[in-house]
Parts: structure tokens; sequence; C-alpha cells
């Protein structure tokens, strides 16, 4: 049997530096994530999959925020109690929530890219709604399944246990690597048409490099954001931890990466800038026109 394990995993110098942290973090993410829902919701006028897609992206980046304050409280103790699996479960649905809708983005470009003749069948905001449903649908299912199997194996709750279970570290991987090798797999697929296709002016061929330069920017956030914490947790399922010094080096990893994991929310909403040319205008000008845009997204990458 596993001894038990006392005691603090940081010294307070660092439990402070960590509550300023998710302090800026929670102030800078509700309001860039909040400006960002109110143009894409009162702002704009013509809905398109991207503004869709980003919609949903705001509302879990900003449901992941608020609850990411009672999500460390509850940290403070190892008790398995309702508040602290309300927290923790509506953090991490939102969590991977964005990571399934940065996936959906990604692939509604590989979509407009790779196949444009086909998009036109594929792609419509009306669609796109309908994939943000089932994806709200089969993350939330999958949580209940993984707080299901939690309690079987010693509680749901980050800290109800020294050693988290194989299951619900299981399901946080798949929750991960699948979407991961699809953003990647589309990521470099656009890329690799978006410079082979032939350019007949400057202009063209900036919107060219800018589309490229997005969705390398946008690959780099999603792996920098929630690659770490993954990582740690397949060295986890893989090594095991048997020793109270090995459970605090873990410990410590999974506190670093997962804070690193929600400064996504604030990533999020920087990239909302560059994705949609009318986020950029709709967000500078309350007094512009009401004259319908193509998203910029959606113009850079059916370049003729």
């Amino acid at each position: 049997m596993n001894a038990t394990c006392n005691g603090s995993v940081w010294q307070e110098p660092f439990n402070y530096i960590f509550g300023i942290y998710s302090v800026l973090l929670l102030v800078l993410g509700l309001l860039l994530n909040g400006l960002a829902l109110w143009v894409f919701c009162w702002r704009m006028d013509q809905w398109t999959e991207t503004r869709v897609y980003m919609t949903n992206l705001a509302v879990a980046d900003l449901c992941l925020l608020c609850s990411l304050p009672f999500m460390l409280y509850s940290l403070r103790n190892t008790s398995d109690t309702p508040a602290c699996q309300l927290s923790q479960g509506i953090y991490l649905v939102n969590r991977y929530m964005s990571i399934s809708l940065v996936t959906a983005i990604a692939v509604d470009r590989y979509v407009a890219v790779r196949h444009p003749m086909r998009a036109r069948e594929l792609r419509s905001p009306r669609q796109a709604a309908a994939v943000c449903v089932a994806l709200w649908v089969v993350v939330v299912a999958s949580l209940v399944v993984r707080w299901r199997l939690g309690l079987q194996e010693g509680g749901f709750c980050f800290r109800s246990h020294t050693r988290h279970n194989f299951s619900t570290i299981t399901f946080s991987l798949l929750g991960f690597y699948l979407p991961l090798a699809i953003v990647v797999f589309c990521s470099l697929q656009v890329v690799t048409v978006l410079v082979q296709r032939p350019t007949t002016d400057v202009a063209q061929a900036e919107a060219t490099r800018k589309a490229t330069r997005m969705v390398w920017a946008n690959l780099a956030v999603f792996v920098i954001c929630f690659l770490p914490l993954h990582v740690v947790l397949t060295v986890q399922v893989s090594l095991g931890l048997n020793t109270c010094a090995a459970r605090y080096t873990f410990s410590r990893a999974l506190s670093i990466t997962s804070r690193l994991s929600d400064a996504n929310c604030c990533l999020d909403a920087i990239c909302y800038y560059y994705m949609a040319r009318e986020f950029q205008e709709a967000s500078t000008s309350a007094t512009s026109s009401k004259t319908p845009h193509r998203s910029q997204d959606s113009q850079s990458l059916t370049l003729t």
C-alpha cells in the first residue's frame, strides 16, 4: 500500500506567485473574452463559420475563467465535496471544450482550403452551430463518465487522492492527443496548400503570408499551452508514483503546466483579432456601417 504523503507541495512564496498569476490571468481573460463575446454577439451582422466557432470558444474560455477561483480554492484540501466536484467539473469541461473547438476550427480551415468545391456543401454557419452543439454534448457526457469512474476509484477531485487514478487521466489524454494529431495534420495541409498556391500580385502574396502566419501562430499556441500538461499526465500513467518525492515532483509539474494551459484563455482572445477582419472593424469602430463581411480567414484561405 502506498504511504500517505503529508505537507504542502509549494512553499509559501510560490503560493503567492501562483496567486498573483491567477488573479492577473482572471482579470485579463475576463476583459478580453468579455469584449470578444460582446463584439461577436452584438457588433457583427453576418454569422460566419468562424464567428460561430469563436463565439463558442469565448463562452468556453469565460466559463473556465469563472470556475478558476473556485477550482483553485478546492485544491486547498483533499475532501471530495460536491462544491469541489462541480467547480472542477466545469473547469475540465471548458478546458476540453476549448481543445475541441480549436480542432473544429482547424478542420474547417482544412476543408475550405484542401477541398474548396466540397466546402460549399460542408461549410455553413448552421452546420458549424450543429458541430458546436455536438461537441458540447460529447465533452459533457465524457466528463460525466469520468466523474462516475473517478468516484469508483477513490474520488473525482484533483487532490482527493494522492495518486490520480488511471481512468480519469486516460480520458484527459484521449481528449488531447487525438485532437492534437488532427490539428497538426490540418494545419500542415493548409500551410502546404497556401505555400504552393501561385500568387498574381503583391496583395495576394501578402494575404497568403498573413494566413500562413496565422495558422502557425494558432498551432503554436495550442501546442505550447496544452502539450506540457498532457506530457506530465503521460509520464504519470507510464511510470506511476510510488514515493512521496515522486508525487511531490509530479504535483509541482502538474501545477505549473495547468497554469500554463489556463493562459490559453487569454491567448485565444488575442487570436480573435487576427482570425476575423470584421472583429477588428467592429471592435475599433462602434459607429461603423453594418455592411457584412467575410471573415479574414475565409478570405485568406480561399485565395484564387
